[in-house]
């Protein structure tokens, strides 16, 4: 049985799915609210290694706190941008997958499906 680990917000539609095939697919989930419990940087940093993108590229860019943190200011190091999610988790695409070492986001859900 595949482990998995999956940052989801039980509000957002492709979350919901993704957790859903998650579970066809008999997947030992481990479910993660970041918005109640935020990964911690370290973690974040490991998510964008798995990933193979930059902070910038996990960030929501059309949420309202991109624009009120000045978070398009593109002289910001990645450990700023980090700090930034970690501090506003909503900042963080929806959702992170992690299983067999590797990491996707669920947009569409069916992504996870190349990592299980």
């Amino acid at each position: 049985m595949t482990q998995a680990t999956i940052y989801h917000n039980p509000r957002c539609s492709k979350s919901r799915e993704t957790l859903t095939l998650l579970e066809q697919q008999g997947c030992d989930i481990n479910v993660v609210e970041y918005l109640k419990n935020p990964p911690t940087a370290k973690e974040i940093s490991d998510i964008l290694t798995k990933l193979g993108l930059s902070a910038r590229e996990l960030m929501r860019t059309k949420e309202t706190e991109y624009q009120t943190l000045g978070l398009a200011d593109t002289s910001l190091t990645e450990t700023q941008l980090i700090e930034a999610m970690v501090n506003t988790p909503k900042l963080l695409e929806r959702p992170i997958v992690l299983a067999n070492q590797r990491a996707v986001i669920g947009r569409p859900p069916e992504n996870v499906l190349a990592i299980l």
